[in-house]
């Protein structure tokens, strides 16, 4: 029990000051869980604590409340109300059975106007718990944001991991079908180990993604055509069973790139899966593949005429976490897109107009003449 002179409020106050606070002082009494005031309530005045315990708590969203602070026998508490003259920021709700006295908004500031050295001492105070409380609070939005990046990550695998599982799904079904020839089998198994292996890189880039090392990749040149030829292989009956049209505009260039063939593939991969999903339940659905190139570079293109990307969100498309357009997408794709695009020593684009499709295009170098098949440019991954 903490009488009314020993309270950190009338520390500093000399005795006519404390008796003036004695004299304007209520009395009052709080069971266990009773509410003393609540956020918005007017402040009329401030609370000293000479038995019990008071948390004191705001709310951030209306589903979150912070821990503010504990008040104990010896606190006060209520008083920025006093300073500002606004509403109760915060709420107070006894933790046990507590008296208190209640001190009115007039005789604090009286006493305010009295005692420079109260003034100093209720501001240092309100410092220290102001201090406290940014502590507690970035403790607990660091926690928070851990558990949101668990969450976006484990949605990344699940959204990712969709496509290839179900081409291997529906290739096991196709060789387990009892009239399947042995080239249809061999063909499905070829098509089940591929996709294992985007799998196995997809997991790869998660590790690389969120460990940051910089591993470095010598590439060696592959054929372009093929690698596209196996592309289409992929693409072509999905798109068929998505019921897109798909149109490919040029010719392949018939050239031996650097590239990652796993990797690359990748880019592909979430290129096309997002822009079906953009055209969804679209009539007339299209998907164009493009292709350009002169002397020092090659240019992909995918283009889309789904429900377009509004400008304001353009710039962050490939920024780790972005995402739009997706009930569960979380915006790893496209970063690792770019990512991957980059340490192929290319840069990838978009250009679009909401309502008018999007189109998405990444640049490949042509290697030099005189650069051998298996030497060569040394990329940083980032």
């Amino acid at each position: 029990m903490v009488e009314l002179e020993g309270s950190r409020f009338c520390r500093h106050l000399s005795p006519g000051e404390q008796a003036l606070v004695r004299r304007h002082a209520v009395p009052r009494a709080f069971q266990t869980g009773e509410v003393i005031f609540n956020e918005g309530d007017s402040g009329d005045g401030l609370y000293i604590v000479h038995s019990g315990l008071i948390r004191i708590t705001a709310t951030s969203t209306p589903d979150r409340q912070h821990l503010l602070s504990r008040m104990e026998p010896g606190d006060y508490f209520g008083e920025m109300a006093v300073f500002d003259g606004g509403p109760r920021s915060a709420s107070a709700v006894a933790l046990e059975d507590s008296r208190l006295s209640f001190v009115p908004m007039g005789a604090v500031l009286e006493l305010l106007a009295r005692s420079p050295l109260l003034a100093a001492s209720l501001v240092r105070d309100a410092s220290l718990r102001m201090r406290e409380f940014n502590r507690r609070f970035l403790k607990e939005s660091l926690k928070a944001e851990r558990l949101q990046l668990v969450e976006r990550l484990a949605r990344t695998i699940v959204h990712d991991f969709r496509n290839p599982l179900n081409v291997i799904g529906i290739a096991a079904d196709i060789a387990a079908e009892e009239s399947a020839s042995p080239h249809t089998r061999a063909s499905a198994r070829d098509r089940i180990r591929n996709q294992v292996g985007v799998l196995n890189k997809m997991m790869q880039e998660l590790l690389d993604f969120t460990r940051a090392v910089p591993p470095t990749a010598v590439l060696p040149k592959v054929g372009f055509p093929e690698f596209v030829r196996d592309i289409l292989f992929e693409l072509r009956p999905e798109a068929a069973r998505r019921g897109v049209d798909l149109a490919v505009d040029g010719e392949v260039p018939d050239l031996r790139l650097r590239l990652d063939p796993h990797r690359l593939t990748r880019v592909f991969t979430n290129l096309y899966v997002n822009a079906f999903d953009a055209m969804s339940g679209r009539e007339n659905a299209m998907l164009l593949l493009k292709f350009r190139h002169d002397a020092s570079w090659v240019t992909v293109e995918l283009s889309d005429n789904g429900k377009g990307i509004p400008s304001e969100h353009q710039a962050h498309l490939f920024e780790p976490f972005f995402t739009y357009g997706k009930d569960h997408g979380t915006g790893l794709g496209l970063a690792i897109c770019e990512r991957i695009v980059r340490e192929h020593g290319g840069t990838i684009s978009v250009e679009s107009r909401s309502g008018q499709g999007a189109s998405f295009a990444f640049t490949l170098p042509v290697p030099a003449p005189e650069d051998t098949d298996t030497g060569g440019r040394t990329f940083q991954k980032a």
